[in-house]
């Protein structure tokens, strides 16, 4: 018979960790010498052995004493179920580490790939970085809100720059920023954006996300504080389209 530390010692556990399973009903409390010591034989110390082995494997404790009485067929469901949950922790383990590396890259909000090569592609196309960084946020807005329906609205929206035409009604927008908005340029380009608005979708209404959604009105609503001037091509836009 052996005391508890010689055990802890023997089979490459702690005290505090025989204990534990003690409280678990995992292993059997042993009898007690005349002091009150508790001491162990060698059953004790393969019953330890095969509840270590078990927790090194990441069966959880909870499951290990079912384990231990469990038939063969019962350990071997048992098993496959336990790698099918640790197989499902491992991808959260990995997304969240995707996460944290795309955090420590800068990217605080990852966006599709092809989101992201849209916004290089804006900046190579000569928009100013205020208006890069206004579309990146507003897709991150749309991505998390409406992901089924914002790969549809982008690939719209995605067409309008690559037209040199329409990309240069853009521009136009993006550095009509820091005019005053009674600047008769703003009057001028709100009539070419609505014509080409018209000329491009017809009859029909432009791809949205939702008729119900606030999404839209809160994403026009947050261009139009960042610049008076884009305020009033909002309206002059918004009434020259419903006349």
């Amino acid at each position: 018979m052996i005391t508890i530390g010689q055990l802890a010692r023997y089979v490459g556990v702690s005290i505090k960790t025989i204990r534990v399973y003690h409280d678990k009903g995992l292993l059997p409390e042993p009898d007690r010498d005349a002091s009150g010591y508790r001491r162990y034989g060698a059953n004790d110390a393969i019953d330890l052995i095969k509840i270590r082995t078990l927790a090194e494997a990441g069966v959880p404790l909870a499951r290990i004493r079912d384990l231990r009485s469990a038939t063969d067929e019962e350990f071997q469901q048992a098993l496959r179920e336990i790698d099918n949950e640790l197989t499902d922790r491992i991808r959260g383990l990995q997304a969240t580490q995707g996460r944290l590396r795309e955090l420590a890259a800068g990217q605080l909000a990852p966006l599709p790939t092809e989101v992201g090569a849209h916004l290089v592609k804006l900046a190579r196309w000569r928009f100013t970085p205020r208006w890069v960084e206004l579309q990146r946020d507003l897709w991150i807005l749309v991505c998390a809100t409406y992901p089924d329906r914002a790969v549809t609205l982008f690939h719209d929206q995605a067409e309008t720059p690559a037209n040199p035409a329409l990309r240069q009604l853009f521009l136009d927008y993006d550095h009509a920023h820091d005019l005053d908005p009674d600047d008769p340029r703003i009057d001028d380009l709100a009539r070419r954006i609505s014509e080409a608005t018209r000329e491009r979708y017809g009859p029909d209404e432009p791809p949205e996300l939702d008729a119900a959604s606030e999404i839209p009105a809160l994403i026009q609503g947050t261009v139009n504080a960042s610049s008076l001037a884009w305020q009033r091509l909002d309206m002059l836009i918004r009434a020259q389209l419903n006349t």
